[in-house]
């Protein structure tokens, strides 16, 4: 009974270093493995796969890898190659990866960026722009108004040149600060 109440803490809780440092190290030793090519299962060899992120249990003994194929095509067929290859990349990250037991694999499909890219179309959808557009005050805005609210160069330079003289006038009350101790006397 003990067990089942430590898991269910353990369900909410964010992941500690140590998981976190062995999902990567394991996610650098696949991604490695990948690289290189060495299967024997031709269909796992023809495959270009990249490894974005490993999320290990709180006990290290299971590993979720999430992953993607290049071009995003045939993801479901990777995915049952690895499935059928987990016994032999499990051994071989055993070797790659200094831990007393090997997680086991499991390997799901990375629909993050996917997810990321749905997001995307959204917030440039003509409707979202258009609904920041009411947020922002700026559906009362009219184009007669763009001439009316333009600068005018004049204007600034006086505002400038007042600015300047302001300068000039503090630098003066510094200099009777410094030489009499107190300003204005």
């Amino acid at each position: 009974m003990a067990n089942k109440k430590r898991g269910a803490i353990n369900a909410g809780k964010p992941p500690s270093q140590r998981q976190l440092r062995v999902g990567e190290e394991l996610r650098h030793a696949l991604a490695d493995l990948f690289r290189r090519g060495d299967f024997h299962d031709p269909e796992l060899s023809a495959l270009n796969l990249t490894v974005t992120e490993v999320r290990v249990s709180p006990d290290l003994s299971n590993a979720t890898v999430f992953f993607s194929t290049l071009g995003g095509g045939q993801m479901e067929e990777a995915k049952v190659a690895l499935r059928r290859a987990s016994a032999f990349l499990r051994g071989q990250v055993a070797r790659l990866v200094n831990l007393r037991h090997a997680p086991t694999l499991s390997f799901e499909i990375d629909t993050s960026f996917e997810y990321a890219h749905h997001i995307d179309n959204i917030l440039h959808s003509p409707a979202v722009a258009r609904d920041l557009s009411r947020v922002n005050g700026d559906d009362d805005h009219d184009e007669d108004e763009d001439e009316d609210d333009s600068w005018d160069e004049d204007e600034d330079d006086d505002a400038s040149a007042s600015d300047e003289d302001d300068a000039e006038d503090d630098e003066a009350g510094n200099d009777e600060q410094d030489k009499g101790g107190r300003r204005g006397s």
